[in-house]
């Protein structure tokens, strides 16, 4: 069970590449390694299956009108022989009744000579029509010196083979520490990216145009004195596009854009990685103007000092060489590095000082006018129907990222397809928002009567505190349809995207999420395993609250480190102070959940019912609930400013 959007997973994302093999090393490094003996083995094998093939066809099958030779000096006799013609030890015997026959002789004896051992007389040889075929020396000279040739010309092959393996291994090993860039073509246009390719991030474009206009003509730059910097670094959560960005500033400028992750550099054998960068410099510089783009930098550039290896192990050599290259450019160097990353926190000092990387562009989560300019550019290859309408669905996707929007597109084209339908509809992209935030609909998945009637006032819960508490997001759906790993959801939107988030809106969320897990607990004297995602959001929340936020009370504005082994930024005495405030800040949310609960009892069993009877609520039809229950939904005004019911903090009812 989930109440309103999943927290957005920190850290690097997925998809990365994985670790490289240890390249091979001894005779299996030099012979290329067991696939090496697999394949000669394989061709000897193949090579007498074909010999024995050959000799077995060549002996059994034989031409179906071949006659003994003892027939055919019987049929010279008797006069039924009009002609033989010689070839070799081979004869071909015409008949007088126009039939052919084939027999052999014995190749060291003359024709007249057998046929006489077989009682054929010399008149009776007569009356045949002999004809001797000469060999050609084309084939006398291959029957007598092919058997010597194959054998010869086989091994030969091997030899050949066997160079080819050893020349390989030893070219892999000169390249080992090359550069694996992907280069990508300033004329290639099927994989050329522009800025109108990119939706908004207006304010980093405008700092990217800048380097656009360094690489298409640098000379006023450098006739004014002015040095463009070296290196920028993107910084963003991920999937808000860095990566695009990078390839549309090459695409804008028509420069080479040389692409690589930091992961790739890094090898188990010392020096590797650091070759790797000397090398991908050297190409840049060769390509000039260029941009050089390490995506994912924090794999190499984290701060040195921490490694199992001391200064000397291979990641710090490899960030050591990066900040070489970076420093040993000219002047007049037209070659742009760009990284990105979505953790600068753990980025080397040196690194990001000036003169290196000298700017930092921060690319935020699209607001709702860029969600919709992206939207528009995913939906271009896509037919819409005529109720599409991307500005609702902008709306409805606060904190969304660019690869997310990308995936409901995508998700909304596959579900029309399945469908078997030409155009995607307006519904089909609400349906694909909910995938996209909390997974597939499970409808294998049915519940008990007991189970579906719990959900129902788990998720009735939720959305009555979120309603009644005037910090809390209003609630655009309920559903007890599973999906993904929860059993039901309660789909909680803001009217406008945040900046900020204040303590009394942490509060009424931390609130809002305890809301199922009270309701669990009033209404069965009992509570379920359900609520455990529930438990732990909160959980973290709070937490954050105290020792990141200076939200608390009783510690006041610090904020504290996180406490790890070897890395302990406080005692035990202010540990067991976070843990007593974090236990009191969800008591207290808990309380006011379950006074919101008592005092609207009539509200949460007809949101539970109607739950049990729809499965799925609506944002509509769940206002004109509140509305027959006494509750005013929450509004908008012209100025944006929410108006919700307010509550007395101490009796919990409604003021208003």
């Amino acid at each position: 069970m989930t109440s309103g959007a999943p927290k957005k997973p920190k850290g690097p994302p997925g998809n990365r590449p994985g670790k490289k093999p240890a390249p091979r090393t001894g005779w299996r490094g030099l012979f290329g390694g067991p696939s090496f003996f697999g394949n000669l083995a394989t061709t000897i094998l193949i090579f007498l299956l074909l010999m024995s093939g050959y000799s077995l066809v060549m002996n059994t099958i034989k031409p179906s009108n071949e006659i003994p030779l003892s027939t055919v000096a019987a049929d010279v006799a008797l006069g039924k022989v009009s002609s033989i013609s010689v070839s070799g030890d081979s004869l071909e015997v015409v008949y007088a009744d126009k039939t052919e026959k084939t027999s052999r002789k014995d190749p060291s004896t003359g024709l007249p000579e057998t046929l006489a051992t077989y009682g054929v007389t010399p008149a009776e040889l007569a009356k045949v029509a002999i004809t001797i075929q000469g060999q050609s020396g084309f084939e006398f000279w291959l029957l007598t010196l092919g058997p010597i040739l194959i054998p010869i010309l086989f091994i030969a092959f091997l030899f050949w083979f066997l160079s080819r393996q050893v020349k390989g291994a030893g070219m892999q090993a000169f390249t080992f520490g090359q550069s694996k860039a992907r280069i990508t073509d300033p004329a290639d246009v099927n994989q050329r990216v522009t800025f109108a390719d990119v939706a908004g991030a207006r304010e980093a474009k405008e700092e990217l145009l800048e380097i656009v206009d360094f690489l298409k003509s640098p000379k006023k730059f450098l006739d004014i004195g002015a040095r463009i910097p070296k290196g920028i670094i993107l910084m963003g959560a991920p999937g808000t596009g860095k990566t695009l960005l990078a390839r549309a500033v090459a695409g804008e400028a028509g420069v080479p854009f040389f692409s690589i992750s930091g992961s790739e550099f890094v090898e188990m054998f010392v020096g590797v990685g650091a070759s790797r960068v000397r090398d991908l410099f050297q190409m840049a510089k060769k390509a000039a103007p260029a941009i050089i783009f390490v995506d994912e930098i924090d794999a190499v550039g984290r701060v040195r000092g921490t490694g199992v290896g001391g200064g000397n192990d291979e990641r710090e050599q490899t960030l050591n060489q990066i900040l070489v290259e970076m420093d040993g450019f000219e002047p007049t160097e037209k070659v742009v590095v760009m990284a990105a990353t979505n953790r600068p926190d753990v980025l080397d000092p040196a690194l990001l000082r000036p003169g290196r990387f000298d700017r930092r562009v921060t690319i935020d989560l699209p607001d709702r006018r860029d969600r919709e300019d992206i939207l528009k550019i995913h939906a271009r290859a896509k037919p819409l129907g005529p109720d599409v309408a991307l500005s609702v669905i902008a709306e409805r996707t606060p904190g969304f990222s660019g690869a997310e929007l990308y995936s409901l597109m995508n998700e909304a084209a596959i579900l029309a397809a399945r469908e078997n339908r030409k155009e995607v509809t307006q519904y089909d992209l609400i349906r694909s928002i909910e995938k996209v935030m909390l997974g597939p609909e499970r409808k294998s998945h049915l519940l008990s009567k007991k189970e579906k009637e719990l959900t129902a006032y788990h998720e009735a819960g939720h959305a009555l505190v979120s309603s009644i508490l005037p910090n809390a997001d209003p609630v655009h759906k309920i559903s007890i349809i599973s999906r993904g790993r929860a059993a039901g959801y309660t789909l909680k939107l803001p009217f406008e995207d945040r900046k900020m988030q204040s303590k009394k809106q942490f509060l009424d969320d931390i609130a809002a999420t305890l809301g199922g897990y009270v309701a669990e607990e009033m209404l069965f004297d009992d509570v379920t395993t359900g609520p455990s995602n529930d438990l732990m959001v909160i959980t973290a929340l709070a937490r954050e609250m105290v020792t990141r936020y200076g939200m608390s009370d009783v510690l006041g504005p610090i904020a504290f480190g996180e406490r790890q082994l070897g890395n302990e930024p406080y005692s035990e005495q202010v540990a067991a102070q976070i843990d007593a405030e974090v236990a009191r800040i969800i008591s207290d949310a808990k309380a006011r959940a379950k006074s919101v609960l008592i005092e609207h009892r009539s509200a949460l069993d007809a949101i539970a019912k109607e739950l049990v009877e729809k499965e799925t609520i609506e944002r509509a039809d769940f206002e004109k609930l509140l509305i027959a229950n006494g509750i005013t939904p929450k509004k908008q005004d012209e100025e944006g400013i929410v108006i919700a019911p307010l509550i007395d903090s101490a009796t919990g009812s409604d003021v208003i």
